[in-house]
């Protein structure tokens, strides 16, 4: 009895020694070591000893982790006010420098990139927010991963999520795509006219080259004018058919008067 209660302390702090000194490290996840303050290495994954009380772990994620960016006031280059925000990819490349360059990998990723959408977007106009948003997430994507190059982080992606106007410049925007509009309008229907203009002048060259094609030409259109079903038809008389007539009736008189 005297044993077990003599064992008993020394069994209960072995077993705690042994609780600190196990570490087990997922798949996704490293372990970056520090013996005496100073960094030793990264371990990982699997099954990790650490010396209780001399060596200390901080466990790093390294799946890509999600960056939902807060609302930024924007003032694009063209002094409009837009509220845009954005998501973000990325994930840590290097556990060594997540832990030791950074406080927190986490919370600066996202001061940086707030005001990098920031700086990006004021140096753009409107038009171009809302129809090159692919060029300028290439943009963001590019200068937020060199500057986080040294904290051990990469950004894969960056996606802008919604650009908010206020209520008068949307009517604006829709009063100017109007316009747009009525202007490419205008523009087709004076193509068309040009065009349309311009086959008149050319079947008119044709036909007054040759005098029959406009008989012809004539002759067809009575045909169409026909078959409308009409009891009634009205057309203006060739010039040259009164003087052939003429013509036939000078040349009869003679034999009439024989």
């Amino acid at each position: 009895m005297f044993d077990l209660v003599f064992y008993l302390p020394i069994v209960v702090i072995a077993a705690a020694l042994v609780a600190t000194a196990i570490r087990i490290l997922r798949e996704y996840e490293r372990g970056v070591v520090f013996t005496l303050g100073r960094f030793t290495g990264v371990k990982g994954p699997g099954l990790i000893l650490l010396i209780p009380y001399v060596q200390q772990m901080v466990r790093v994620d390294l799946r890509t982790l999600v960056l939902d960016v807060p609302t930024q006031d924007v003032i694009s280059r063209d002094n409009v006010s837009v509220k845009v925000n954005a998501v973000i990819y990325f994930h840590v490349v290097d556990a060594e420098k997540s832990v030791i360059q950074v406080e927190n990998f986490r919370q600066a990723t996202s001061e940086l990139a707030q005001t990098t959408l920031r700086s990006v977007l004021g140096k753009h106009e409107l038009d171009e927010m809302l129809s090159e948003r692919d060029r300028l997430n290439n943009a963001i994507q590019e200068i937020l991963d060199a500057q986080t190059d040294g904290w051990g982080i990469k950004v894969s992606i960056v996606e802008i999520k919604r650009v908010d106007l206020d209520e008068s410049m949307i009517r604006v925007i829709a009063r100017q795509a109007e316009a747009e509009r009525e202007r490419r309008a205008k523009v087709i229907s004076a193509e068309g006219e040009e065009q349309a203009a311009r086959k008149l002048r050319d079947a008119a060259e044709i036909l007054a080259s040759r005098p029959e094609s406009m008989q012809l030409r004539y002759l067809h259109t009575l045909n169409a004018i026909g078959g409308q079903g009409s009891s009634t038809i009205v057309f203006p008389f060739p010039i040259e058919f009164g003087q052939l007539l003429a013509g036939l009736q000078a040349a009869r008189a003679p034999d009439r008067d024989a």
